[in-house]
């Protein structure tokens, strides 16, 4: 049986009939770490709050364990461990009175799955009597985790955890992600950032409410169809302008202090570069590069 099994579930907002969720098909299998990988407003929150009973579908089914997100709600509440993506804990509890109390909600201690927290713990232990509205952002962050985990959940969602974090407790996340893998608990998280779909098992690409591609990151990325090239020049915008222009450009876009393209009939750099010198760029820099999930989403997006 199947963790997670999304089968043409949709979520329609207000009067105006906003479609947050179209149609989302996706599963999940026991111990795997998926992810949704989308912008904000791609609908990866609407898909975890119904996936964790918070709200109804309005079309389609879902399961999580087995059990229906909308007649069987009691049983994926006891089972299943969420995270939210804004701090939702009680502000004015110390860490140790928030540990304590989710432990309690769910029947369980501290002390029962102390192993499950205790890499996170460890870190958070010195600041246990502080409120944990004072902790800073990674220190929170740290808190909601043991909060979500403290009664051993089946599945754990984590929607954008790392949002606002900074990069070193970023990384450190990840790490303490795949340590929860190896508990045989299944890891369900969403992220904005591109470079974190490949600690995924696999991936789901999302946009606008609808899921564009789903594999592994490895052959998202095997699947770019065309030679994606590095741009550089003297002058950025009228370097993303002149490619835009250029008759043989398939895509062209912003990438860092680079332009990324691609090209349509074209035998070697020479060619674009060419082009580039004639409309009056210069200190002109070309290579050929590895796609990154997130060229292989742009590309997506512009089909």
């Amino acid at each position: 049986m199947k963790a997670v099994v999304v089968t043409n579930l949709s979520k329609v907002y207000g009067k105006e009939k906003t479609r947050a969720v179209h149609d989302v098909s996706f599963s999940v299998e026991k111990g795997e770490l998926f992810g949704l990988i989308g912008p904000d407003g791609a609908g990866k929150t609407s898909i975890f709050r119904m996936l964790t009973t918070l709200l109804l579908p309005d079309n389609g089914t879902a399961t999580v364990d087995g059990f229906d997100v909308v007649k069987d709600y009691r049983q994926i509440r006891n089972t299943v461990g969420y995270m939210p993506g804004k701090f939702s804990l009680y502000q004015d509890l110390t860490v140790e009175e928030n540990l304590n109390f989710f432990a309690s909600v769910f029947g369980t201690s501290i002390q029962e799955n102390y192993h499950l927290i205790k890499d996170i713990y460890i870190q958070l232990e010195k600041f246990k009597d502080r409120r944990a509205g004072k902790l800073s952002g990674g220190m929170k962050q740290k808190l909601a985790l043991c909060c979500a985990l403290i009664h051993k959940p089946t599945v754990l969602f984590l929607d954008e955890p790392t949002t606002g974090v900074d990069p070193v407790s970023r990384k450190e996340f990840w790490e303490m992600l795949k340590r929860l893998k190896t508990e045989g608990i299944t890891i369900v998280v969403s992220t904005p950032y591109m470079d974190e779909a490949s600690m995924c098992d696999r991936i789901a690409l999302i946009q606008m409410g609808k899921i564009m591609s789903i594999d592994t990151p490895e052959n998202i990325v095997a699947a770019y169809p065309v030679p994606l090239y590095a741009v550089k020049a003297d002058n950025m915008f009228l370097l993303l302008k002149n490619l835009g222009a250029y008759e043989k450009t398939i895509y062209s876009y912003a990438y860092g202090e680079y332009a990324h393209a691609s090209f349509r009939n074209v035998s070697d750099e020479a060619e674009p570069v060419k082009f580039l010198n004639e409309s009056g760029l210069r200190e002109i820099e070309i290579y050929q590069t590895t796609p990154t999930i997130e060229d292989c989403f742009i590309k997506l997006l512009k089909n």
